[in-house]
């Protein structure tokens, strides 16, 4: 159940990712590393338990630099978070 859950929740956050604009170059590459590491999540390319490296790390930097101007992102990022925690990410 909580795979199913966190799947829906990478599902949109891919969705926040690509309606999100840049605002200044650290956020462009915190942005565009998250839209690419989501989308192969999403699209099944790789496993969560291959991405488990790093994946926490770099949504919870994610995390301040949206939180900000952006804090629905910065919400369902946290979501995400809170579901690899339950799974023992």
């Amino acid at each position: 159940m909580e795979k199913k859950r966190l799947q829906e929740l990478l599902e949109q956050l891919h969705e926040e990712l690509e309606q999100t604009e840049t605002i200044d170059e650290s956020t462009g590459e915190v942005l565009a590393d998250l839209k690419k590491d989501i989308s192969r999540l999403v699209r099944d390319e790789v496993s969560i338990e291959d991405q488990r490296e790093g994946l926490s790390e770099r949504l919870n930097d994610a995390v301040g630099h949206f939180e900000e101007d952006h804090p629905r992102l910065s919400m369902v990022i946290q979501h995400v978070l809170d579901s690899l925690a339950r799974m023992g990410f």
